[in-house]
């Protein structure tokens, strides 16, 4: 593996566990980022029915949904296996511990 595939590998590997580690989380207070696209009826008529708090909380739950979807094509399409992503994670320890 060269070194520019480790490095595309390793940054992947993080943001995979940054998503890891925000849909276990029931904080999430990480950063926000706005506008985010979403059906007009959907906002308008949530609102309506159960308040703003409400709308908020389907709009994050729907977001989570899509984030747990896109993170899991990124590890195939990146890592393909657990046996491969096994296998990278045991080539990082050894590569840190040539760095120490």
């Amino acid at each position: 593996m060269d070194e520019e595939e480790y490095t595309s590998k390793y940054l992947n590997l993080r943001i995979l566990k940054g998503v890891q580690e925000y849909l276990k989380s029931e904080d999430n207070n990480d950063a926000a980022v706005y506008p985010i696209r979403i059906p007009d009826e959907l906002l308008y008529q949530t609102l309506k029915l159960k308040g703003a708090k409400s709308a908020d909380s389907i709009i994050h739950h729907i977001f989570k949904l899509g984030l747990s979807i896109w993170s899991e094509k990124l590890y195939n399409t990146v890592f393909g296996s657990h046996e491969s992503l096994e296998e990278f994670i045991e080539l990082v320890r050894k590569q840190n511990k040539e760095d120490e």
